[in-house]
């Protein structure tokens, strides 16, 4: 293979206000020990980590420094993004010393950051996980939206409105793009394209209302992809086949196991993606309505109810109930069955049990031998007041 065998994972943290108690930044601190090193597609990167970083012109030292490497280059940013109080509606990252009314003199110029991104000549990609507050939302919104952020650039990540208090926990974003990178995609080659982390870490994180998606560019094979055997992408977490086969074949290793194994652990973010990155091979071989995608509809409602969130998995056993009828008309007894595990989570889903009911009602009057739990929908209705709007 003709790619760089050298590359550089920059860990870029835009954090203020560290000297004056504020917590440090647990995004970054998540990103730095995740051994970033194994995320790039290079048989050896250098990871360069700049947390409460005082003073622009050190920073684009950093920056320049980390564009002259020739192979893939990873940027992540963290922290706020900010705009000077006045005279100025540039953004800027913020530093270690940066106010509102300083970060024109003590915070990263935008431009210089997408500047000296722009002049490497390797595949270059740059993730961004940070907030602005509420005076630099709307310059951030309209840098976002008229491409001006990425200035050419092939980006992923969002931004979202800035929190009250500090939290304790990595970003939500990040959080799950990690775990989207370590468990890698089935499907994908040697790299991974790095819409698939994004689309699986916009599905699983649970974001602040108000947030914006940033996707723009293409990169060229920045990102190893873990399920994938290599070098560079470590053990496989799942089965992958050859890149250079038409279509996917059968795995060898069923993925079910490691997946309800994930679970039973604890781990269900990590059990959710893996779901979902089956789930998405599924539907590109069989289509959504094939019998294949219905059984990763029940596996999504299985791990549901193993996160103990039974709304969810009644939600998606009435759909797989749905789709098994559909098929094989009232008769079908997998339709039976995913309907009697719909029921027992509907049973335990509290104040969201009423807003289900109808479905489920609606499922049970379609099946020959469904009126006595039918019946059950309908006492349950009557003995629930419903809930106040607020």
């Amino acid at each position: 293979m003709d790619h760089p065998t050298h590359g550089c994972v920059l860990l870029l943290d835009g954090t203020p206000d560290r000297r004056r108690g504020a917590l440090p930044n647990p995004t970054a601190h998540a990103i730095a020990g995740a051994s970033p090193r194994g995320f790039l597609a290079a048989a050896s990167a250098d990871v360069v980590q700049l947390p409460a970083m005082a003073g622009p012109q050190s920073v684009l030292a950093y920056l320049q420094d980390a564009a002259r490497v020739p192979g893939p280059l990873l940027v992540w940013v963290t922290g706020h993004v900010m705009v000077p109080a006045r005279r100025s509606t540039e953004l800027h990252l913020a530093l270690r010393e940066s106010t509102a009314s300083t970060v024109r003199y003590t915070g990263l110029p935008w431009t210089w950051l997408t500047r000296t991104l722009r002049e490497h000549a390797g595949p270059t990609l740059l993730l961004v996980d940070a907030e602005a507050d509420a005076h630099a939302w709307p310059h951030v919104s309209a840098a976002a939206h008229d491409g001006s952020l990425a200035a050419g650039l092939a980006v992923c990540g969002v931004l979202t409105p800035a929190a009250a208090k500090p939290s304790p926990e990595a970003g939500p974003y990040t959080r799950a793009f990690l775990t989207a990178l370590s468990l890698g995609h089935p499907a994908a080659g040697p790299t991974l394209d790095p819409v698939l982390p994004h689309q699986l870490a916009l599905t699983q994180a649970t974001l602040p209302e108000g947030f914006l998606a940033l996707r723009y560019g293409a990169t060229g094979p920045v990102l190893a992809n873990r399920a994938a055997p290599g070098p560079a992408a470590g053990p496989p977490a799942v089965t992958a086949p050859p890149a250079a086969a038409p279509e996917p074949p059968q795995p060898e290793e069923d993925p079910l196991p490691r997946i309800l194994a994930a679970a039973r652990a604890g781990r269900h973010n990590e059990a959710a993606a893996m779901a979902a990155a089956w789930e998405q091979q599924t539907l590109r071989r069989h289509g959504p309505h094939s019998a294949e995608a219905g059984l990763w509809v029940e596996v999504r409602a299985d791990l549901a109810r193993l996160a103990g969130d039974h709304p969810r998995a009644a939600e998606l056993w009435m759909s797989a109930a749905s789709h098994r009828l559909a098929r094989g008309g009232p008769a079908d007894t997998e339709a039976l069955a995913a309907l009697k595990r719909a029921h027992y989570c509907w049973q335990h889903s509290g104040d969201r049990a009423r807003r289900l009911a109808p479905a489920l009602l609606a499922l049970w009057e379609q099946l020959p031998d469904g009126s006595e739990a039918a019946a059950d929908v309908r006492t349950r209705l009557e003995e629930t007041p419903p809930t106040l709007s607020r």
